[in-house]
């Protein structure tokens, strides 16, 4: 009976966050909290959402895959790079004081959603940058690297920030910029399971019913977001942006 109130809880908000952060990221600001919600110790929360959200983000990258929408080698050396970069930023979370993140996060936040709302054209059309084969490895490898240090140092957000970095940076189109960002982000919930898994913070038997959930939500999100293009991405990355600033303040405050 317990663990079917655990499902009741934690499947439902699986898919939602699954389906929300296959189109634009930040999924973990909806699963993570389920998880901790249904009663979950605060490792083997966060040790099962890093595994089960590595089955959405593989569901999700492998429909923006079969669609075309995903520039193979820059999301590869984005994935490399996450893979550093997220070891560097937890390292380095070790060093400076929660309050500090959270003050940083207020700032970057609304810094991030005016950026959107005067850059209209952001991502609306795809037209890559003209750079050489090595200068987009470079590129890519660092959008990686920095986005990863953030996922180490803070977290949520993460696929959010790397789709306007791609945008932004890159020129790509943010339906191609969120199939790419998927990628990285699969490599960096993978390697982040491995850890947790040989710790034993996983909960097993609510592994396989939320993986489900999980794979479903990404599946559909991507499909959601490819029939919608980069104007719907563009809406529901608002969405993200204001639930994480209310996320910050609220742990700022309480």
């Amino acid at each position: 009976m317990e663990f079917l109130k655990i499902c009741l809880i934690v499947c439902p908000l699986v898919f939602l966050g699954s389906f929300v952060d296959s189109v634009a990221g930040g999924g973990g600001l909806i699963t993570l909290p389920a998880y901790m919600l249904a009663g979950l110790p605060v490792h083997t929360a966060s040790g099962t959402n890093k595994l089960v959200a590595a089955f959405g983000s593989l569901s999700a990258s492998y429909r923006y895959l079969r669609s075309g929408n995903v520039m193979i080698r820059v999301a590869l050396l984005s994935a490399l790079g996450s893979l550093g970069g997220a070891m560097a930023g937890t390292r380095l979370a070790l060093y400076i004081p929660e309050k500090t993140l959270e003050i940083i996060m207020m700032i970057v936040l609304p810094t991030v959603a005016i950026f959107l709302s005067v850059n209209k054209q952001l991502g609306k059309e795809h037209t890559p940058r003209m750079l050489t084969p090595g200068m987009q490895s470079i590129t890519a490898l660092g959008i990686g690297l920095v986005i990863g240090c953030y996922d180490g140092l803070i977290g949520p957000g993460t696929g959010t920030f790397l789709i306007i970095a791609f945008s932004g940076i890159m020129g790509l189109d943010l339906l191609v910029s969120s199939g790419c960002a998927k990628v990285s982000n699969m490599a960096s919930n993978i390697a982040s399971s491995i850890v947790w898994l040989l710790n034993g913070k996983v909960m097993f038997t609510l592994l396989i019913p939320a993986a489900i959930c999980s794979i479903i939500g990404g599946n559909l999100g991507a499909k959601f977001a490819i029939k919608g293009g980069s104007q719907r991405i563009r809406k529901v990355m608002f969405v993200v942006l204001a639930l994480l600033f209310v996320k910050v303040i609220y742990d700022y405050v309480f």
